[in-house]
């Protein structure tokens, strides 16, 4: 057999693709140190003569950058946003065939291209002179017959014609400078060019030959390792291939989770151990992932499809958690109503469940301008149908607007009815019950839904009957479970269900309790191994499947990326006209203008200056009246202080007390007291009654 040939290691990765592997090399020359591998920040830098490595994978990182003039060498990344132009060749090619198969292949740039011949070329009857320009055009090529390039050649005035000349065709072609421009991508994607020299474009380095060479980091295992190696094509080593020679060699080979669900059944039940664990921001916050590390040992039980559902918490707690549940889980759930807090949330959930009703949560102004009708709080919707409605206001300009609404019918609340009432009364509340409003979808809006349903559900009962995302509450915990972390929870969201390829796993102290691990969102290397399992052959334990996963944030935002990438934003409010939204504004400015002017009318502006120089300049207190042998000493008024340590708290200002009252009423949007003509009544007697209050207090001390 014929020993074979070594290759330095940076010619010998740059020949492969990932379609060709595994391949295994041996090593047998190269600048060493004394031993095996040497690591250096997670690459190897150094390997032993006689050294077996099975590449498993490439990676193209980089380009490193020859400069033929002075020997001089850079990388650049493979991103690199610059263009680069051939080097054309000194030597001239002896032939067509040799010139064309230098060519780019698969690049849109690669014809047509320029060369001359500097002899005479005789096609046939045909003879073209020396020093011609020929432009190549395509490559003919037919069954049988030889393969040739069809060219174009320019004649004098204007004349010019095609010749198809044989790629066999001998004598001296010199390509012509082109305008092509090449990507370090589009350069290191093709073999042919890598082996040809370029220049930089439009840079002071633009005259200077450059010869580009890929650094690729080499994925690879060797028979006395466990983990895989990582390292750099451009070691200065030189190998040989030995994959057909060494077949009875043993190495361990690594496989992701995705490519362990793709075994057959039969490897199953098997012992794993991992090579490589999962990364320190996973995606999971479960018991079982901190024991997924390097050297850890699991058992693979099987393999399959199992069905999933996404559960959030809701947003009150301080911190939301969400679950990744098995539909197989025993619980049992109760439907509660949904909250929405805008006309569009409501729209989306109606798209996908028709039938919605819901009750207003908080009090809405009416705006006739904006088309937003007035909501009072208990007030209960049906949602009819969506819509689109002519608002009031015009554009900018001048234009009617139409916007998208939701057409809803009020209901009337069944535990507001009376007995006792007449039959115009029955009328009038039959007509409010077919009361029909419009809500745009830009409305800002609290709706609660409608809910009556008390039964109890399975998991997989509620994805058939309802349509998601839905709110429930865990009534009855998973009897098979040691803890259920759903129960406690006032509310969960399904977000949504999923089919997921999962690995039923556990770890040996515990064989029996398992739990799945979903192959496509936790990323780690391992590897069988021929360790016996934990129980006698032919007698596996009855396992117990967590069907519970605590996920982080991470998932369920990546989880709607990927679903709801196209889902469409609310809409925008309208555009108003600018004249007639400055004069509400000035009217609505005069308006509260006289309105404050009669509050500051209202307070006795001299009393409570009065009040406020007392309280900040207060002489010195008298001295105590002289005491009598018969009297008892007066009482003393107990103070705040006494007041604030035995109750914990200081006696409150009654004028703060009271602006405090109105800022809530204000917030709240409670109703005015229709009986008042005058919102200021009251305060004017509070702060008389504080008045005379504060000089008794000034004038007995």
């Amino acid at each position: 057999m014929a020993c074979p040939t070594s290759w330095p290691l940076q010619q010998f990765i740059a020949s492969l693709d990932n379609s060709c592997l595994p391949k295994i090399l041996q090593v047998c020359s190269g600048v060493y140190f004394q031993g095996s591998v040497y690591e250096i920040s997670g690459s190897e830098v150094c390997f032993s003569t006689g050294d077996l490595i099975k590449v498993i994978g490439i990676e193209l990182l980089s380009v490193c950058c020859e400069d033929i003039g002075n020997n001089e060498t850079f990388e650049l990344p493979i991103n690199h946003k610059g263009l680069f132009k051939v080097v054309l060749e000194e030597m001239p090619y002896s032939t067509l065939e040799e010139m064309v198969s230098l060519r780019p292949v698969g690049l849109e740039s690669c014809l047509p291209f320029t060369f001359t011949s500097s002899s005479k070329i005789t096609v046939g009857n045909f003879t073209l002179g020396a020093e011609r320009a020929l432009t190549v055009l395509s490559i003919e090529r037919h069954e049988g017959e030889e393969d040739q390039v069809r060219c174009h050649i320019r004649g004098q005035q204007e004349a010019s014609a095609e010749l198809c000349i044989p790629l066999s065709t001998h004598g001296e072609f010199r390509e012509c400078e082109s305008e092509e421009r090449f990507t370090l991508m589009e350069i290191m994607s093709s073999p042919y060019l890598r082996s040809r020299k370029f220049c930089f474009m439009n840079t002071t380095k633009s005259e200077r030959p450059l010869i580009l060479s890929p650094v690729y980091q080499v994925h690879g295992i060797m028979s006395m390792r466990t983990n895989i190696l990582k390292f750099l094509s451009s070691l200065e080593m030189d190998v040989v291939e030995v994959t057909e020679m060494s077949s009875d060699v043993n190495f361990m080979t690594p496989l992701s989770l995705t490519e362990v669900c793709s075994q057959p059944e039969e490897s199953f039940p098997a012992v794993a151990e991992i090579l490589e664990g999962p990364e320190t921001h996973s995606l999971f916050r479960c018991s079982w992932l901190p024991r997924l590390s390097k050297n850890s040992h699991l058992i693979f039980h099987k393999t399959g499809t199992s069905a999933m559902v996404l559960l959030s918490s809701v947003k009150s707690r301080k911190t939301q958690q969400y679950f990744l549940v098995s539909q197989q889980y025993g619980g049992r759930f109760r439907r509660r109503p949904r909250e929405f807090n805008s006309v569009f949330e409501l729209y989306v959930a109606f798209m996908q469940a028709p039938g919605l009703k819901v009750s207003v949560t908080r009090n809405c102004e009416e705006d006739e301008e904006e088309g937003l009708p007035a909501l009072s709080v208990g007030e209960q919707l049906e949602v009819v149908r969506s819509e689109t409605m002519e608002l009031p206001c015009e554009s900018s300009l001048g234009q009617k607007q139409v916007v998208e609404a939701l057409l809803c019918r009020r209901l009337q609340d069944p535990d507001d009815e009376d007995e006792d009432e007449d039959e115009d009364e029955a009328e009038v509340k039959q007509k409010d019950e077919r009361e029909e409003i419009c809500l745009p979808l830009y409305m800002q809006g609290h709706f609660v839904e409608v809910v009556a349903d008390k039964k109890k559900y399975r998991l997989r009962d509620l994805g058939k009957e309802f349509s998601l995302p839905l709110d429930v509450k865990v009534v009855s915990r998973d009897s098979e479970l040691e803890t259920d972390p759903l129960v406690g929870f006032a509310c969960l969201r399904i977000e949504g269900a999923m089919l997921e390829p999962t690995i039923q796993a556990s770890f040996l102290h515990r064989p029996e309790h398992c739990f799945e691990i979903p192959t496509q969102w936790l990323s780690m290397s391992v590897f069988f191994t021929q360790e016996a399992l934990p129980w006698p052959i032919g007698q596996p334990p009855k396992c117990h499947v967590d069907r519970v996963t605590e996920v982080t944030d991470l998932f369920f935002y990546e989880y709607h990326r990927q679903g709801n990438s196209d889902a469409a934003a609310p809409p925008r409010p309208p555009k108003r006209n600018l004249s007639s939204l400055k004069s509400s504004e000035s009217s609505s400015k005069k308006t509260s203008k006289a309105a404050k002017s009669k509050r500051r009318e209202s307070v006795p502006t001299k009393e409570l200056a009065n009040l406020t120089l007392n309280i900040k300049r207060r002489p010195k207190a008298p001295p105590p009246p002289a005491i009598l042998d018969n009297q008892p000493p007066p009482v003393v008024p107990r103070k705040p202080a006494a007041a604030k340590m035995t109750t914990g708290k200081a006696l409150p200002n009654t004028y703060v007390k009271r602006e405090e009252s109105m800022t809530k009423v204000k917030l709240c949007e409670f109703e005015e007291d229709v009986d008042s003509d005058h919102d200021y009544e009251t305060l004017d007697e509070t702060f008389t009654v504080m008045v005379k209050k504060a000089q008794e207090d000034i004038m007995f001390y």
